[in-house]
């Protein structure tokens, strides 16, 4: 088989192409210490990458939900707190009061810091978020959910609705808590025995009347009444309590998840650099080669063997 001069010339300075185009291929490699550069490089691969990354994204947006829970969850603690030693100082208010040592004068005394209570009641059940939302309004959390008329009375406009959000890939987790759950009333019963509920503020404001009035059978009715009303606040306490938990558990969960996922991106995606250099300084030695191959090959000439 005859071998042109040109043959030799065109498959030498295509594998020193070859060989530059792999050395360039490793370079950016290096460079950009990720071993797909693009996606034609290896699809399969880079299809891989792109739903680890989705992936991990999502468990980004799972723990950014969580914080927000915590958060959310942190504010009806610290509130419920609040009103459970709010109750608190009410009854040895109301037991004071009660004592008949007391003069009218200081049982009105006792009635203004009790109505200051009973006010600041009022504001934690309506209190807000860092958002504006109302922590105690059900799904109405755009509103205030305890209202008070023009005769004081009080009445709550939240619903009992629980939001739930995506906490994980399988979890859900509540979000919101109703007012009703949390600031419950008490049971009374009517001349004929007939139980029926008084509604939380309402019997906060007929113990505030008791005692300014000096009635001592409201003012003991009102005592033993807020047992009830302290029940209730204790139980939402203990369901927030539960709540931060499930959610603090929940974070280490998907933090997990996702330290698994950047492990596995990593050994998909992230290039060996010992490999690599070894790889280069080897297709570097193949060019040298080819270069000095070809350098002797395009000095051969017929002349040289007359």
């Amino acid at each position: 088989m005859k071998v042109s001069t040109s043959y030799l010339f065109d498959r030498a300075t295509g594998q020193m192409a070859d060989v530059q185009n792999r050395l360039a291929k490793i370079q950016a490699q290096a460079a950009q210490g990720k071993q797909v550069i693009a996606p034609s490089d290896a699809p399969e691969q880079a299809a891989a990458i792109q739903r680890l990354k989705g992936m991990i994204g999502r468990q980004d947006d799972y723990l950014g939900t969580l914080e927000v829970v915590s958060r959310r969850l942190q504010d009806e603690e610290a509130y419920l707190q609040s009103a459970n030693d709010t109750l608190i100082r009410m009854t040895e208010l109301a037991m004071q009061a009660a004592n008949d040592t007391y003069s009218g004068v200081n049982r009105e005394a006792i009635g203004i810091e009790m109505r200051s209570l009973r006010d600041q009641l009022m504001s934690i059940a309506n209190a807000q978020d860092a958002d504006g939302d109302f922590l105690f309004a059900g799904g109405r959390s755009m509103a205030a959910p305890y209202a008070q008329d023009e005769r004081g009375r009080v009445t709550y406009r939240g619903d009992q609705t629980r939001l739930e959000v995506l906490a994980g890939d399988s979890r859900r987790m509540q979000i919101n808590r109703s007012g009703s759950d949390v600031f419950v009333g008490a049971v009374r019963y009517t001349p004929t025995g007939e139980p029926y509920k008084a509604e939380f503020f309402t019997v906060l404001d007929d113990l505030v009347e008791a005692v300014e009035q000096g009635n001592h059978q409201g003012m003991t009715q009102g005592a033993n009444e807020i047992t009830s009303l302290l029940d209730g606040i204790s139980l939402g306490l203990g369901a927030v309590g539960a709540d931060l938990n499930v959610a603090e558990r929940q974070k280490d969960l998907v933090s997990g998840v996702k330290l698994r996922l950047q492990t596995t991106l990593s050994n998909v995606e992230d290039l060996d650099y010992a490999e690599a250099i070894t790889q280069m300084n080897k297709e570097m030695l193949a060019l040298e080669a080819a270069q000095s191959s070809f350098a002797k090959i395009s000095q051969l000439n017929i002349f040289n063997y007359l």
